[in-house]
């Protein structure tokens, strides 16, 4: 779903972004609402920022991303917690572009969230480039989410990408794995 948000474009800066878990629900400009197998999840666009709140059965997850005042946790580029029987892990990089390459990728993007029928995607008057955008999934018992923030008037573009699921055993772990090698190829020789 793409639409376009309500409020004006401020600079904000890639660089005041800040990350959290367990926030409750903020004011949302926009939201999505899925049902992906076991799982509710809410994509929320929060201006230049995101939160997702994700409930299942075991339990309750909420991720934000955003510009909070007085935070003192910055963006990190990565983070792996284990809370009881849930796996969470975030990731998030900054890709600097050039204007024409920054064009470029925000409307591959805008284009890859538009139709898709788990992502949310808005943009503020004023800039076409200057987006929030937010892909969700459900994959082997695991809840995935993709977004980006995008900052032209910098060339920045904020990506994160996070998975919660239930946690395995390094055993059950290690199976998968192995299912998923394909079979050593036998060749004779004649």
């Amino acid at each position: 779903m793409l639409t376009t948000l309500n409020t004006a474009y401020t600079d904000t800066r890639a660089a005041d972004l800040a990350w959290a878990l367990g926030r409750e629900p903020l004011p949302a400009l926009a939201l999505l609402d899925l049902e992906l197998t076991d799982a509710k999840l809410q994509l929320r666009l929060l201006g230049a920022s995101h939160q997702v709140l994700l409930e299942e059965k075991r339990g309750n997850c909420s991720e934000t991303v955003a510009c909070i005042p007085g935070s003192s946790t910055p963006l990190p580029l990565g983070v792996a917690k284990r809370q009881g029987d849930w796996e969470y892990e975030f990731a998030a990089r900054v890709e600097i572009l050039s204007p024409g390459q920054f064009a470029g990728r925000a409307q591959e993007l805008l284009a890859l969230v538009a139709d898709h029928p788990h992502g949310l995607a808005g943009v503020f008057p004023g800039s076409p480039h200057a987006f929030t955008a937010m892909l969700a999934q459900h994959h082997e018992g695991q809840v995935h989410w993709r977004t980006w923030h995008a900052y032209p008037q910098d060339g920045q573009l904020v990506a994160t990408r996070t998975r919660v699921g239930v946690r395995r055993s390094r055993a059950a772990a290690l199976v998968d794995r192995r299912r998923k090698r394909p079979a050593p190829q036998h060749h004779t020789c004649g």
